[in-house]
């Protein structure tokens, strides 16, 4: 057993059963994915649509490919086609521009919306008000080809650990109003995502169903 598949064991015995890894593959080669999915691995998750392309077209077809990173919309059409989930829909017009594709290639994307919570200014992602500020407008109702999952943030990237909580509170605390108050008969709004290789037991304890790790898996980038 190689060491990418030893660590892919560890981490799916510390998870929940309501909590999934994205296993975080950007910057890693195809082959790092391989023994990966060969020790039952699934779910990865990239942030560049070339890199993702590439690795799309060489390895199975039954992996689920999650954009995590922040995404262009003139690059959108380009992942429509096959991408199984999008973390970070941080404006309202890329998730239009998800929708028309979507609608191109005759699906309803999962998408989440980021929700920014970290006191970093260079997060992305809708801020409380905003989010409920376009959610009340109800617009995202008639886009066909996109569908909101769920909610996704990053954590300010800092050693206190209290900070952190707090902010996946704050996240966990926003999605239940939400889902109250705009989801509350619609059973596909109820992804979670927060939670990475330095902070993910935080974010466990504070209700994430998508945990994304990436360095703990394959270690330092290859290139």
């Amino acid at each position: 057993m190689t060491k990418i598949q030893q660590e892919i064991g560890k981490i799916i015995q510390e998870l929940p059963p309501q909590t999934h890894l994205v296993a975080v593959s950007k910057f890693h080669s195809a082959e790092s994915i391989q023994e990966a999915y060969d020790a039952g691995q699934r779910i990865f998750g990239e942030s560049y649509v070339k890199e993702l392309q590439q690795k799309h077209d060489v390895l199975p077809p039954d992996i689920e490919w999650h954009f995590i990173g922040h995404l262009q919309t003139n690059k959108v059409k380009y992942i429509a086609p096959y991408i199984s989930l999008i973390h970070a829909v941080d404006t309202p017009k890329l998730l239009s521009e998800i929708s028309k594709q979507g609608i191109k290639c005759n699906r309803k994307i999962p998408c989440l919306l980021e929700l920014h919570v970290a006191k970093e200014e260079t997060k992305y992602g809708f801020s409380p008000q905003e989010c409920i500020d376009y959610l009340t407008s109800g617009t995202w109702k008639d886009l066909k080809g996109a569908e909101i999952s769920g909610i996704m943030c990053m954590a300010s990237n800092v050693d206190d650990k209290e900070q952190i909580a707090r902010e996946f509170e704050e996240a966990y605390q926003f999605f239940q109003c939400v889902k109250d108050r705009f989801f509350q008969n619609n059973n596909s709004f109820c992804i979670r995502s927060w939670g990475m290789s330095d902070d993910y037991p935080i974010a466990i304890e504070h209700g994430s169903t998508f945990v994304r790790i990436g360095t703990r898996i394959f270690g330092q980038r290859k290139y």
